[in-house]
């Protein structure tokens, strides 16, 4: 029995009459993307023919889903609301907060004690206000909502950029921000600017060593970090058909590392399956009676040129095994190319461990293909040349996997076995034979391998693959190893090869579970007490960010100037930080520690223009707070990408920055820093970047006419008394110009619920 049944249900009575009025509005057939965006109108009805990466429109998402980290701002932000109980179907998901260390007991265990006070939080507010609770242990939260909340053709957002992998089960699904959760919590209206259409057509079949994560390395390789950015990639044709579900989860996960809002597939019956396997048949039953329009029309598959922006075609049978990195998701090389290109770049080619898990592929399916693998090196007399680490995605995939023999196998192999949650994957890793300065190689399975993510080591090159192409790599311990022509020496001084993993779709014997972790939410949770400690340092209630003054913004400072690829996890960095997501001012002492400074090349070192000295960045922004001096940051193409963590614009905001000039920001980020009444801006010149020198001040002249469309004039004063009058463009509507004004789109919120 699904969860929320009657809400799926009420979907799908309303979807045919819908996307019949949305098709005679748009004057021609419908992509899928297209069907679930415009029968999700606020508005209900389509009135008019959306324009992509233009409009901005309102949208009513039927779900929400937080994970722990992000849960905490999020809650601290909807408790000043003025709401009784959540408005949408919410859920938190505790799986950010466990440290892979010594396995999953022993780990868990540390979890609890540790971080009981944020659990105890967000226990007591999901309580409180109608959210249903997973505890930690449950599972991952993407694993988790593909098994139990995902549905196709519907819409839902998450406080986390991997929201996007319920697109594997045929949704709209979008990582935001929280202050957005908070937004459709309360009941009000999603804002997002109309998304392009990217269309991927798959031909041919997977085969051998080829897996569906081979699909999305491919199409990152083509896409880059930023090439998705304001788009819905759809897949479709023969070869999105013949993958699985969590297949489709997978390519859809990684769907965030080109930039994209989100990526879905249209219903089939691989999904009809897993829906069926995961005890969901009344949402089968009702998806069928829907079916047409759970896909896109057969027009749009048929002359995918004409109703997409972009189309990209991968011959499934034609794909090889990929691995990419280092340092980048989209940096894309062919398993045969690798000891070509690995020479060439100076990689380390002998590989530290092994990582299979996270929520892009910690599946039934996923461990079958890696177990497989394994499973010839224990029967070929292979001793692993690698650590091996495991994640499965859920306590029911975990206790699954454990009754069919799987996690027996890694075991034998000597893998250590870590708790059902992100571990590594978000630096979640106390890593036994920490490497220091040394380069060093690990290979994973998860999604993200920017410098420093897995383990705080800018010198461990992190390269994504599947399962089975990390369960390979680490027997071999080579980064080179090409398991389609390489043979490996076993115990006996034999030669031999790995044969084609094999994968099991879904288990024979069904899925089983004895405590899936899930807490149901009282009734009525009005009497239930949230309390925070005074002197807590992992939780903070919060305080309200002033309104703008409405004057022009005059002898602002330059904070820092940040070099190149600048991350959410460069601007808040996760790791040990996570535990203090609940408390803003603590998190602070974070901000933009790991941003380049392009004036001098280091991290965490800028120039005090009060001073003269070099410091760090928080320490250096507190000082003009204190002084009550308003700053900028100015930063490179993509600025914010990765995470969806608002904490990324809440600490500058909190410490005094006013200001974000880039050349281009990552979509959420932008979303974040809007919402949090910053002002985020773009060079309308790109070069004017390279105006800004390291004692600069900012005068944004015309702030005073801030409007919608309507660029503003910043001027540069240099040291020297010179000055340069650039443009900046922005994308504020004016209902996020109210936000400005007010101080947040949270005071806004207030304000019309007082």
């Amino acid at each position: 029995m699904a969860y929320d049944i009657d809400m799926i249900k009420k979907v799908y009575a309303q979807m045919a009459e819908r996307v019949e009025k949305a098709r005679e509005v748009v004057g021609k057939p419908l992509t899928l993307s297209e069907k679930i965006l415009y029968s999700h109108l606020w508005d209900v009805e389509a009135e008019k023919a959306y324009e992509r990466g233009a409009d901005y429109v309102n949208f009513s998402p039927d779900r929400i889903a937080c994970q722990d980290a992000t849960a905490q701002m999020a809650l601290l932000q909807f408790m000043q609301a003025g709401k009784p109980k959540v408005e949408v179907p919410t859920t938190v998901h505790c799986d950010h907060l466990i440290q892979a260390k010594q396995g999953a007991a022993k780990d868990l265990k540390r979890a609890n004690e540790t971080s009981n006070e944020v659990f105890d939080f967000l226990g007591s507010v999901s309580n409180k206000y109608g959210i249903g609770f997973w505890k930690p242990g449950a599972g991952i939260i993407h694993q988790v909502v593909l098994e139990n909340y995902a549905f196709p053709g519907g819409m839902m957002i998450g406080t986390d950029s991997h929201t996007v992998n319920a697109g594997g089960l045929g949704m709209v699904a979008v990582g935001v921000g929280g202050a957005d959760a908070v937004d459709v919590m309360a009941g009000m209206p999603w804002e997002l600017k109309f998304p392009k259409l990217i269309g991927v057509k798959l031909t041919g079949k997977l085969n051998g060593w080829t897996a569906a994560k081979d699909v999305i390395l491919k199409v990152a390789g083509i896409l880059t970090v930023k090439g998705g950015t304001g788009a819905i990639i759809e897949y479709f044709g023969e070869g999105a058909r013949s993958m699985s579900c969590t297949g489709k989860g997978t390519i859809c996960n990684m769907g965030a590392e080109v930039g994209a809002t989100t990526s879905t597939f249209g219903y089939d019956d691989s999904m009809e399956r897993f829906l069926r396997a995961t005890d969901r048949n009344d949402v089968a039953d009702a998806a069928n009676e829907v079916r047409e329009h759970l896909t896109g029309d057969d027009e749009v598959y048929a002359n995918p040129e004409q109703y997409f922006d972009e189309v990209i075609e991968i011959n499934l049978s034609e794909l090889r095994p990929h691995l990419n990195g280092p340092f980048t998701p989209d940096l894309a090389t062919p398993i045969s190319e690798m000891q070509e290109k690995a020479k060439e770049n100076d990689w380390p080619i002998k590989v530290d461990w092994g990582l299979i898990g996270s929520c892009t592929n910690s599946s039934y399916e996923d461990l079958t293909r890696a177990a497989s693998i394994a499973q010839q090196a224990l029967d070929k007399k292979l001793k692993p040349k690698s650590d091996f680490g495991i994640n499965p995605g859920s306590e029911q995939i975990r206790f699954t996997a454990e009754r069919d023999g799987l996690l027996q196998i890694f075991e034998d192999l000597d893998a250590t076995v870590f708790t059902n949650a992100c571990g590594p994957c978000i630096g979640q890793w106390d890593r036994s034979d920490r490497k220091g300065d040394e380069k060093n190689t690990i290979v994973h399975s998860f999604n993200r391998n920017f410098s420093k993510r897995a383990d705080g080591n800018p010198n461990t090159h992190a390269f994504v693959g599947s399962p089975e192409m990390v369960a390979a790599i680490a027997i071999s311990g080579r980064l080179d190893f090409d398991p389609t022509r390489d043979k490996l020496m076993n115990e006996d001084g034999e030669e031999v090869m790995l044969d084609e993993p094999k994968g099991i779709e879904l288990p024979t014997n069904g899925f089983e579970v004895e405590d899936a972790g899930y807490v149901a939410p009282m009734e009525d949770g009005s009497g239930v007490d949230v309390k925070v400690a005074e002197d807590s340092e992992r939780l903070e209630l919060l305080t309200p960010f002033e309104p703008w003054d409405g004057e022009n913004l005059l002898g602002a400072k330059l904070l820092i100037k940040a070099h190149g690829k600048c991350t959410t996890d460069h601007i808040s960095m996760a790791g040990p930080w996570l535990r203090y997501r609940g408390h803003l001012d603590n998190i602070s002492n974070n901000c933009l520690i790991g941003a380049v400074n392009a004036f001098n090349m280091k991290t965490n070192f800028v120039k005090s223009q009060l001073t003269g000295e070099y410091g760090g960045v928080p320490d250096t922004q507190r000082e003009y707070k204190e002084k009550g001096i308003p700053t900028v940051v100015v930063g490179d193409h993509n600025y914010g990408e990765g995470s969806s963590r608002e904490h990324a614009a809440m600490e500058p905001r909190h410490l005094g920055v006013k200001v974000v000039i880039v050349k281009s920001f990552a979509r959420i980020h932008e979303t974040n820093l809007k919402k949090q009444g910053m002002l985020g801006l773009t060079f309308a010149n790109e070069s004017d970047y390279d105006l800004i020198q390291e004692d600069d001040t900012f005068n944004f002249i015309d702030l005073e006419d801030f409007a919608e469309g309507k660029p503003l004039t910043v001027e540069v004063v240099h040291a020297d008394g010179t000055k340069d009058v650039i443009k900046t463009n922005h994308t504020y509507n004016s209902n996020q110009i109210e936000w400005y004004k007010e101080g947040s789109a949270l005071n806004l919120i207030k304000k019309l619920n007082a």
